[in-house]
């Protein structure tokens, strides 16, 4: 159902100069998470839900009722497909792994790559290839707080 909504929605999102990050329906909700270059705005997701709502009003693609959402991805990002795996290469990622009869691995490290299969982690200082069919949940880390600063001063 989610896969046939994804290029009516994506087309008419990029009308408004908007792009369609993620679509998921789950629980009676209809949940359209949306991102814009150079960050999305009230004003930009007020546009989106409009035109959503109008959208499958007319053409009423879901049986049954349901509630829209629109939102942004937020600072800390779900990653569910290969699209999103690449573009968070480069953040700190968090992720549980599935992996058959042995126990579900937690890893949490820099996302170092990734491509239609596998993400790479680098986890203290080593790289930990997973295969995302087995990834059970993952999502970027947002670091509060300032960056740490290095000191240049000497005491003496």
């Amino acid at each position: 159902m989610v896969m046939e909504l994804e290029t009516p929605v994506r087309t008419l999102l990029e009308k408004l100069g908007i792009s369609l990050y993620d679509i998921d329906l789950s629980g009676g909700t209809l949940h359209v998470t949306v991102t814009r270059e150079g960050g999305i705005d009230l004003e930009a997701l007020t546009s989106a839900s409009r035109a959503l709502s109008a959208w499958l009003d007319e053409t009423d693609p879901i049986p049954g009722h349901y509630t829209l959402d629109v939102a942004s991805p937020g600072l800390e990002r779900q990653l569910r497909t290969p699209e999103h795996f690449r573009g968070a290469v480069g953040e700190t990622v968090t992720l549980r792994e599935r992996r058959g009869a042995e126990p579900t691995r937690r890893l949490e490290g820099e996302l170092v790559g990734a491509d239609e299969e596998t993400a790479t982690l680098r986890v203290d200082g080593e790289d930990v290839v997973v295969r995302l069919e087995g990834v059970e949940r993952a999502r970027t880390v947002f670091a509060w707080g300032p960056a740490p600063t290095t000191s240049t001063s000497k005491k003496g």
